[in-house]
């Protein structure tokens, strides 16, 4: 078991989730302190500023466009290959994908947002779907695209 230290954050008005950061890796993450049905609104969110090219901490809205969402603790939603959440863009919300328990780590899949990541990484989910190395949206294969929900841009593309 890992030593983690908890920092507690509340977001909204009902404070549903914290900030968790492990004390060995420095990686945060962003845990829920109330539970979710599947579509459910875990926060609403929006940007300030739209960059042109992608940082591991934007979202991609566009082909040239990509945004660092506010407020920054959603920089702590982490990716998973069996997400829970989605970041829908399009409404400005992050959306639960299915029930959520207190105490469950908000994840989201990287490529629901991000057509050809400028930092791939290999996966350590170790979930038995894992697709193994993260690259975006555009390297995954028909099958594998069956299994997530993506933004509208990141459909256009699949369609393209």
């Amino acid at each position: 078991m890992q030593a983690s230290a908890t920092t507690s954050i509340n977001f909204t008005e009902k404070g549903v989730a914290e900030i968790r950061t492990d004390v060995n890796t420095n990686t945060r993450s962003l845990f829920s302190k109330q539970a979710f049905e599947p579509n459910e609104v875990i926060s609403n969110f929006s940007w300030n500023e739209v960059f042109e090219t992608p940082t591991y901490l934007t979202v991609q809205i566009e082909e040239n466009e990509h945004i660092e969402l506010k407020p920054l603790f959603l920089e702590c939603v982490n990716h998973s290959c069996e997400p829970n959440a989605f970041f829908d863009v399009t409404n400005k919300q992050l959306l639960s994908l299915k029930p959520i328990k207190y105490g469950d780590e908000i994840t989201f899949f990287y490529p629901s947002a991000e057509w050809n990541m400028n930092q791939p990484f290999e996966c350590l989910c170790g979930s038995k779907s894992c697709i193994g190395f993260v690259r975006g949206a555009l390297h995954l294969d028909d099958e594998q695209r069956k299994h997530y929900r993506f933004t509208n841009f990141i459909q256009q593309k699949m369609k393209a």
